[in-house]
């Protein structure tokens, strides 16, 4: 045997090692602790295949009917675990932490999953003694375990398209908690880059509304009574619904006289002509990580990882040059 193979011979023992390493440190049982530094082992209380009770506290009511939630609550029972919806959501709650608090007090969960919490809900989950997990929302630096789309990649490459097409008055819609109190990493990172691609921007491309449809709706008013967009990147698949119709009511066209582009994707995107242009990810990945959270809990680990799972662009038909400044 050559020197080559011997040395090719000896380095497969150390790379098992080290693979079987980085499994212990996804399954949260060991964590590192900085370059040079030994790793430590997480204390976890005796396995137990006891089922657990989770309460799902949705962003609004209607988000119980989801495709993936219906997947997750079916999964949770499949496990062995009883699963309920919380009775307010956090809109409900108006995502106050002290109504939150006095809610979950009431609660005798087990364990949480918070769809699409502001940045102050979470971090209150956070620090309680009962393990939450955090399903989209202000997730980005709060500690505790979460999943959510790694969307600014794909939103990159659609405001370069949008340039390119010759957009400059193009605007991102997002719900309340996205923009306060500070906007969040998605947001800021939509901004600088517009900048980097010679959009000025302003409050124009952030627009201020909060959570009711009047609310949207008087903001849609507003931006289309002096400076039109021309293009609308949009938060979720209702406010594209609800775009659209305002927009017939005004016989403006898409992409004729607006682009849109939205954040998510929809079942009823394919029944749609032209095709809607909108992020992508796979829905079957949020309902695996919450499992594999969920079983962690149940054998005494609260794995506080943060996942993201890369949002990829569907191009469709929505978007086009922009129209002619008048």
């Amino acid at each position: 045997m050559t020197a080559a193979a011997l040395a090719t011979e000896g380095e497969r023992p150390m790379r098992r090692a080290d693979a079987a390493i980085e499994n212990l440190e996804r399954e949260g049982l060991v964590v590192g602790q900085g370059a040079g530094r030994r790793r430590k082992i997480v204390n976890t209380l005796p396995e137990s295949t006891t089922g657990l009770r989770v309460e799902i506290m949705l962003y609004e009511e209607s988000g119980s009917r989801e495709d993936y939630m219906i997947e997750l609550r079916y999964q949770l029972q499949k496990a062995g675990h009883s699963v309920s919806f919380s009775s307010k959501s956090l809109l409900d709650l108006r995502m106050e932490p002290g109504r939150v608090a006095r809610f979950v007090g009431r609660s005798t969960a087990d364990a949480w999953v918070v769809v699409a919490g502001s940045k102050p809900v979470l971090e209150w989950f956070a620090a309680q003694p009962k393990p939450a997990f955090a399903l989209f929302g202000r997730q980005a630096s709060v500690n505790m375990g979460s999943v959510a789309g790694l969307k600014f990649p794909a939103i990159s490459e659609s405001l370069r398209m949008l340039v390119d097409l010759g957009h400059r008055r193009i605007v991102m819609m997002v719900r309340e908690e996205r923009r306060k109190p500070e906007p969040g990493t998605l947001e800021r990172k939509y901004l600088a880059e517009l900048e980097t691609l010679g959009v000025t921007t302003g409050p124009y491309n952030l627009p201020d509304w909060d959570d009711q449809p009047c609310s949207f709706q008087r903001c849609l008013e507003s931006l289309f009574l002096t400076t039109p967009p021309t293009a609308l990147i949009l938060d979720e698949p209702a406010l594209f619904f609800a775009t659209q119709q305002f927009l017939t009511r005004r016989r403006l066209s898409v992409p004729d006289d607006v682009s849109m582009i939205v954040q998510d994707d929809h079942p009823a995107f394919k029944w749609f002509e032209p095709k809607v242009t909108h992020l992508r990810t796979d829905p079957d990945k949020w309902v695996s990580l919450v499992m594999d959270w969920v079983g962690k809990v149940s054998r005494g680990t609260n794995d506080r990882r943060e996942t993201l799972v890369k949002a990829k662009l569907i191009e469709g038909g929505t978007i086009g040059p922009a129209t002619k400044v008048k």
